[in-house]
C-alpha cells in the first residue's frame, strides 16, 4: 500500500460558516466594527533583515509557544472569543433552529459495520445523548454477547477534549493497544489493556504517534514524537518489561522525514517507513521474529518514493522511480529486494495517478485519479485482467474500505457522491457483484432525488481547465445569479479535495445554497502534474485558479458576487487569505479555518513543527528566490488598505500544525490596515487542529457558522 503519513497533511475537511455583521444589540443599535469594540491587539514592532528586506512584524509577542503562560496573549484570546459571542449574540435563535434540524438528520443510536479479524467482529457504537463512541467486539458471530473493550464516554468524564489515536488488538486478541489525546495537541499517551480481565498494564507510553504488533503477540513497536512535533524514533516493547528496557530500533535524524510503522495485510513483515513530501525509504523485518533488526530495503534517493506491500514471496512496489511521475508498480522478490532487481509490473501511464495498490491472495486493487475522479481496478496477478468498479454520480468519492483479512475474494471500499450518503459496498473480486452493507441512514425523509450535483470546469489564464464539483437542491436553484453559494479551496501537498457526502450540509441546500469546491491546482486531482503545478514557485496558479473558478462560476449565473461566499482551512486558509488580498471585491463573506496565514515567519522558523519538512511543498525561504516568492503572496505580509468583506477565523490555541499565533496576528492586522467598517471576528476554542471532539459539540460549532453565512446571505431562518 501508499503509506504516505505526514503531519500537515489534512485528511478530513470541514466546512464552516461566518458570522453576521448587522446584529441587533438590546438597545436595537446597530453592532458593527464601526464601534471599534473589537479587541485592539498591542503593537510591539519587531524588525529583521532577511536577504536585504527588512521584515517589520508588530504583532511579533503574540507568538509564543507556552501561551497559556501568557496572560497577555491569554487575555487578548478571552477578549476575542467574548467580542465574537457579543457579535454572534443575535444568531443564537437560528444557531438552535440548525442544530435540532443537523441532529434530527443524524442516527444518534448509529453502529458502524462490523469488520471480521480472525473470528472476531469488531465494531463501534453510539450512543444516544453521548459523545463519543463505544468500542465493540464478538465473537464468532454477529448474535454472541456483546463484550466492551473501550467505551470513550467514560474515559471522557471531567475532560473537554478527547480523542483516540492508536486502536490495535494484538494477534491472538488477548491485548488491546490504544492511545488518548485530552488536550487537542496531538500527544499522545499510550495505555495497553488485557482483554479478559479488563485490566491496564502497569507501563504508559508518551508522546506515542503509532503502533504495530509483532506475530508472536507479546511484542509491539511503536513511533514516538519529538519536541517539534515530528515522529523520529521507532521503539520496541516486550510485555511484561519496564519502559527504560525499551529498545530503540530507528532514529531519524533528518529533520524533514517522519517516521511510521505498519504491517502487511498477509502478516508477513512489518516496515518502518521515512518520508518527507518527496522522498521515502523502507526498512523491513518478518513479523515472526520481532527480536532481530530490519534490514534497508532501498537507499533514500532525493525525490524518488517508494510504497511496498508483501504477497507470497514478493514484495510490491508503488513507486515513481525511473521518472515515473504518475506512479507504477514493481515487484522483486523479498529475499533480494535491491533496486537493481525491481521488475515494472504494472506500467505508469502519463494521463493515470496511481494512488493505491491493495494486495489480497488472488487480486492486486489499484486505486487511480483521473482527470478529477477516482477509479478502483480488481486485477489477477497473473494476467492483471480484471474489471473497474463503475459509478454514475458526476461528483463522487470513492476509496478502499477496512480490508482486514487477506485470505477473501470481497473487497470493501467506501463509496459517497455529493448527493449519496456514506456507504460501505462489498465487491466479489471474482464475479464484480456488489453488495451494499450499510449507508449512512439521513433520518426525517431524506430523498436524494431532491439534490444535483455536478462536474463543471472553469478555464484558467494559462488554458487548463480547473474542475468544479456543485451541488444544490434542484427546485431551490435556477441559472440567474440569486442563489448564495458556498465555494470551498484547498490545493495543497498533492491532496484530492473529495466530493464527499455531508448531513449538516442539507441545511445550506435546504434553504438554497449552492456548495462547491474548486479543484485547483497543488492537489492530485488530475495526478501528480496538479500538485506540481500549485507548489514552490507555481504556488500562484492555486490562487488564480480559484478566482477563475469564482469569476466562472458568478459569469454562469450560478451565484452573484454580493451572495458569494468561501472558505478554506489550514493550507486552504492561506488560499482564502491571498485571493482575499487579491480579489476582495469578489465576495460577501469568508471563513478561514485553522489557516496557515504567516507562511513566510512561520518557514523562516525552523524550530516549528511545520517547517523543515515543508520546504519541499513551499520552498525554503533562506534561499533568496523562495524568500522573495513568498513573500509575494505570504496572506500576512500583503494585507492591503483596502476593503475586504466580512471574515470569521476559527483557531485552535493547541493547534500543532498551525498555530494560534498565525491566525491571531492575521486578523490583529487585517483591523488595522483594512479600510472598511465590516465584521471580522475569531474564535480561538481549546482544541487542536481537527476542532470539537465530541460529536454534538462539533454540530454546535457548525450550527453557530451556518447560522451566520445564512444572515450574510440574506436568510434569517
Amino acid at each position: 500500500m501508499k503509506f504516505v503519513k505526514i503531519l500537515f497533511i489534512l485528511t478530513v475537511v470541514f466546512i464552516y460558516s461566518c458570522a453576521d455583521k448587522n446584529i441587533v444589540k438590546e438597545d436595537d443599535m446597530k453592532y458593527t466594527d464601526t464601534a471599534k469594540d473589537y479587541p485592539v491587539a498591542e503593537k510591539q514592532i519587531t524588525t529583521a533583515n532577511i536577504h536585504g528586506i527588512e521584515l517589520a512584524d508588530e504583532y511579533a509577542w503574540l507568538k509564543d509557544k507556552n501561551a497559556e503562560n501568557n496572560p497577555g496573549i491569554m487575555d487578548l484570546i478571552k477578549k476575542e472569543n467574548e467580542y465574537t459571542k457579543k457579535v454572534l449574540k443575535n444568531n443564537v435563535g437560528l444557531e438552535k433552529k440548525l442544530y435540532d434540524e443537523i441532529i434530527s438528520k443524524i442516527d444518534e443510536s448509529d453502529v458502524s459495520l462490523p469488520v471480521q479479524i480472525d473470528e472476531y467482529y469488531y465494531y463501534s457504537r453510539d450512543v444516544k445523548g453521548e459523545q463519543y463512541p463505544v468500542y465493540c467486539r464478538k465473537y464468532k458471530n454477529l448474535e454472541a454477547e456483546e463484550e466492551v473493550l473501550l467505551d470513550m464516554n467514560e474515559l471522557a468524564k471531567d475532560k473537554d477534549f478527547l480523542e483516540l489515536g492508536v486502536y490495535k488488538i494484538s494477534p491472538d486478541h488477548k491485548y488491546l493497544a490504544y492511545s488518548l489525546d485530552d488536550e487537542g495537541n496531538e500527544r499522545y499517551t499510550l495505555y495497553i489493556k488485557y482483554l479478559s480481565i479488563g485490566t491496564l498494564f502497569p507501563e504508559t507510553f508518551e508522546n506515542v504517534e503509532d503502533l504495530e504488533w509483532a506475530e508472536t503477540n507479546n511484542t509491539f513497536f511503536y513511533t514516538t514524537v519529538n519536541e517539534s512535533y515530528r515522529s523520529d524514533k521507532v521503539i520496541r516493547h516486550v510485555l511484561g518489561t519496564k519502559t527504560t528496557s525499551d529498545r530503540v530500533m530507528y532514529t531519524e535524524a533528518d529533520e524533514s522525514f517522519y517516521v511510521w510503522i505498519e504491517k502487511t495485510r498477509d502478516r508477513k513483515y512489518l516496515f518502518i517507513g521515512t518520508a518527507n513530501k518527496n522522498t521515502s525509504e523502507y526498512h523491513y523485518l518478518k513479523s515472526d521474529d520481532p527480536m532481530s533488526f530490519f534490514d534497508l530495503m532501498q537507499p533514500r534517493k532525493k525525490e524518488v518514493e517508494y510504497y511496498p506491500d508483501h504477497r507470497g514471496d514478493s514484495f510490491y512496489i508503488l513507486t515513481n522511480a525511473d521518472k515515473s511521475f504518475n506512479f507504477k508498480v514493481a515487484k522483486v522478490k523479498d529475499s533480494f529486494p535491491y533496486k537493481d532487481k525491481w521488475e515494472t509490473y504494472i506500467p505508469h501511464r502519463a494521463e493515470t495517478y496511481i494512488d493505491d495498490i491493495e494486495l489480497f491472495r488472488d487480486h492486486i486493487v489499484v486505486s487511480e485519479i483521473s482527470e478529477g475522479k477516482r477509479t478502483i481496478r480488481t486485477l489477477e496477478y497473473a494476467s492483471l485482467q480484471g474489471k473497474e468498479i463503475k459509478f454514475t454520480d458526476k461528483c463522487y468519492t470513492v476509496y478502499p474500505g477496512t480490508n482486514a483479512m487477506f485470505d477473501t475474494d470481497k473487497f470493501r471500499y467506501v463509496y459517497e457522491s455529493m448527493t449519496t450518503p456514506y456507504s460501505i459496498v462489498e465487491y466479489d473480486m471474482n464475479t464484480g457483484e456488489k453488495k451494499y452493507l450499510k449507508q449512512q441512514k439521513v433520518m426525517g425523509g431524506f430523498d436524494m432525488t431532491k439534490y444535483h450535483s455536478e462536474l463543471v470546469y472553469a478555464l484558467a489564464g494559462d488554458g487548463e481547465k480547473i474542475p468544479v464539483s456543485l451541488v444544490y437542491r434542484r427546485d431551490k436553484f435556477a441559472y440567474d445569479g440569486t442563489n448564495p453559494i458556498l465555494l470551498e479551496g484547498y490545493g495543497a501537498y498533492g491532496d484530492f479535495n473529495d466530493p464527499s457526502f455531508s448531513v449538516s450540509r442539507l441545511s445550506l441546500l435546504d434553504r438554497g445554497f449552492v456548495v462547491g469546491i474548486a479543484h485547483v491546482r497543488g492537489g492530485l486531482e488530475k495526478g501528480k502534474k496538479w500538485h506540481l503545478g500549485g507548489m514552490l514557485y507555481n504556488k500562484k496558479n492555486t490562487f488564480s485558479d480559484f478566482i477563475s473558478c469564482v469569476e466562472y462560476l458568478i459569469e454562469k449565473k450560478y451565484a452573484s458576487k454580493d451572495k458569494f461566499m468561501i472558505t478554506g482551512a489550514s493550507a486552504g486558509g492561506m488560499l482564502i487569505g491571498a485571493v482575499l488580498n487579491e480579489r476582495p471585491d469578489l465576495f460577501k463573506a469568508a471563513v478561514l479555518e485553522v489557516p496557515f496565514l504567516d507562511v513566510l515567519n512561520t518557514m523562516l522558523d525552523p524550530t516549528l513543527s511545520a517547517t523543515v519538512t515543508e520546504y519541499d511543498e513551499w520552498g525554503d525561504p533562506n534561499d533568496k528566490g523562495y524568500f522573495d516568492y513568498i513573500l509575494s503572496y505570504c496572506p500576512y505580509q500583503n494585507i492591503k488598505a483596502q476593503n475586504y468583506p466580512d471574515v470569521f477565523v476559527l483557531a485552535g490555541l493547541n493547534d500543532t500544525r498551525v498555530s494560534y499565533w498565525e491566525p491571531l496576528k492575521w486578523i490583529s492586522r487585517l483591523r488595522d490596515r483594512k479600510t472598511d467598517d465590516n465584521t471580522s471576528i475569531i474564535n480561538m476554542n481549546v482544541a487542536g487542529h481537527g476542532g470539537s471532539s465530541g460529536r454534538y459539540d462539533y454540530y454546535k460549532e457548525v450550527a453557530m457558522k451556518f447560522a451566520w453565512i445564512l444572515k450574510e446571505s440574506g436568510i434569517d431562518d
